[in-house]
């Protein structure tokens, strides 16, 4: 075969190979001129060759009458480079992708300029609709009310939403920055975070819902909160990333706790009342014969022939029927059937006023008194005697868990906004028992000798305050000693007339 027919097999292979190219293409010369064009090209934009060959690529390409800026130019920018270059183009309702090859001469240099169009309307509708979804639960995720964490399978956290930021504490930078899962959590728990979701026997595969957990912040702090964690698996089945949401349970917590304050405080109301009820009519029932009692063991003493041994006797009989009389006595108070006479005082006044009550000055000789009265305006509408009685036996009960030695303080103050009173009384004693502690304003509760104590103290205590409108409870006790902090609706004199907060709820 002759070099003729060579180059003119050549050619021929080169035409048909070109025709054969799934994507419309033409063949661009150095002036920019269109001097070929593939059958698919002429099929996909129905044109002839004499539509476009000699033509210049912009009127074939951009549709329109004027060249390109050169700086913009595709084919200005392959003839210069010597290498590709793709840009995408929309027309009307379809997106084009146009690859612009070079075409080499025997000398390496740029000879033509293959351009090759390819149909992406459907590739670039999938991904807008896909940036679409991205964008959709990105706002899903930055305006939901729960605390959202997203970390790679090596833990690295790749998103955290704001209010995960706010429960976390983390910043995006310097002190406060969270990178990894392990910092969410105490020592370890991560890892068995992990196992359990792997679990399929806990809640299912990849999946994990924990009502109540331990989460750290930035400042080491443990948080509750409710969490929900899954696994994201790619489409192999195998694990690609992690994502965990959180509810903070702090509100959750303290409304539980008020529920359960409130509760107890109407259990404990509802049983002060029924053993009012029943110390009332006790009381009245034992004070007739008791009287009578009294009345005739006192005629006897006076007797002169009565003999040294009969008296002796029925001085015990007057003594334990006092003890009685003083017991009925306790229990028409705890009843609160003695009358109520209120007037507005300062809250140190009647303080100052229970210390000097105090009579059994042996008791606290070795024990300090410590005054830690705030100096603001802290007036209640209150009985000064009961409230005296409150403070005195309080006192006397310190006294008694510190075996006559330590320290009792009182402290007053108040919460202007909230319109309340308090004061604090602290002892140095040995504590109460855990296990007393739901018992202590109970009636006949005493952990004192048979003959010692009634065990109405405290209940009595609890009746009175709560007769203010206010509410007694145990601050903290331990080894250390005992708080009991006692709570007064604040008097508020108006333009109107006088102003008290509403009794407090919750519970002892």
């Amino acid at each position: 075969m002759t070099p003729e027919n060579e180059l003119s097999n050549d050619f021929f292979w080169q035409a048909r190979i070109f025709d054969a190219l799934t994507y419309p293409s033409v063949i661009i010369d150095l002036e920019k001129q269109v001097v070929g064009a593939n059958k698919k090209f002429y099929e996909s934009y129905k044109l002839t060759p004499e539509d476009i060959l000699g033509k210049k690529c912009y009127h074939s390409f951009l549709y329109k009458n004027t060249p390109c800026k050169s700086e913009d130019c595709p084919i200005s920018r392959v003839i210069a480079n010597k290498e590709a270059h793709t840009y995408t183009l929309k027309r009307q309702y379809k997106w084009e992708e146009r690859v612009f090859s070079p075409i080499f001469d025997d000398q390496q240099q740029v000879a033509y300029v293959l351009s090759s169009i390819r149909d992406i309307t459907r590739t670039k509708s999938l991904e807008n609709q896909l940036i679409g979804v991205k964008e959709f639960i990105t706002r899903v995720i930055y305006a939901s009310a729960s605390a959202i964490v997203a970390a790679d399978r090596s833990g690295r956290i790749e998103l955290m939403n704001s209010v995960a930021r706010e429960l976390f504490g983390a910043q995006n930078g310097g002190e406060g920055t969270i990178t990894h899962t392990e910092q969410l959590y105490p020592p370890g728990k991560a890892k068995e975070i992990m196992r359990m979701l792997r679990d399929e026997k806990i809640g299912g595969r990849g999946k994990l819902i924990i009502p109540r957990i331990s989460i750290l912040n930035a400042k080491g702090v443990e948080v509750e909160v409710e969490m929900s964690a899954a696994i994201i698996y790619d489409e192999h089945g195998n694990e690609s990333a992690t994502m965990a949401i959180y509810n903070d349970l702090k509100d959750k917590s303290k409304v539980e706790k008020e529920l359960k304050q409130a509760q107890k405080q109407l259990a404990q109301s509802e049983k002060m009342a029924s053993l009012g009820q029943l110390a009332a009519g006790v009381a009245h029932e034992i004070n007739n014969p008791l009287t009578g009692v009294l009345f005739y063991a006192s005629l006897l003493l006076e007797r002169k022939d009565l003999d040294e041994d009969a008296r002796e006797d029925l001085n015990y009989i007057v003594e334990d029927a006092n003890r009685c009389k003083n017991i009925v006595k306790s229990l028409l108070v705890y009843s609160r059937s003695t009358d109520s006479n209120k007037r507005i005082v300062h809250i140190n006044e009647i303080v100052e006023q229970s210390l000097k009550l105090v009579r059994d000055q042996k008791k606290f000789r070795n024990i300090k008194i410590r005054r830690l009265l705030d100096d603001e305006m802290m007036l209640v509408n209150a009985d000064v005697s009961k409230l005296n009685q409150v403070i005195i036996n309080l006192i006397i009960n310190a006294a008694d868990a510190m075996h006559g030695t330590g320290r009792i303080s009182l402290n007053t103050y108040r919460d202007k906004p909230n319109k309340k009173v308090f004061l604090e009384v602290e002892d140095t004693g040995e504590g109460i028992p855990r296990e007393n502690l739901s018992k202590i304003f109970d009636p006949f509760f005493t952990t004192k000798e048979v003959g010692k104590s009634t065990g109405l103290g405290l209940s009595i205590v609890y009746g009175i305050i709560e007769e203010h409108g206010g509410r007694i409870a145990v601050k903290k006790t331990g080894a250390k000693g005992t708080t009991f902090i006692l709570e007064f609706p604040m008097y508020v004199p108006s333009e109107d007339g006088p102003h008290f907060c509403d009794p407090p709820l919750g519970s002892a």
